[in-house]
């Protein structure tokens, strides 16, 4: 890779795990989100 010298592999490698955790932590958050949220509804019970 141009630019990015001997260590090119190691850097694209730190980007790409750097991704992968952030887009794991969002995922995790929406799924805890949608998780609470269903459970708030249940207990509040229905609407009027």
């Amino acid at each position: 890779m141009t630019g990015l010298g001997e260590y090119a592999a190691e850097i694209l490698l730190a980007y790409v795990v750097s991704i992968a955790l952030i887009v794991a932590l969002v995922g995790m958050s929406w799924a805890r989100a949608r998780r609470a949220k269903r459970l708030l509804d249940e207990m509040e019970g229905p609407r009027e």
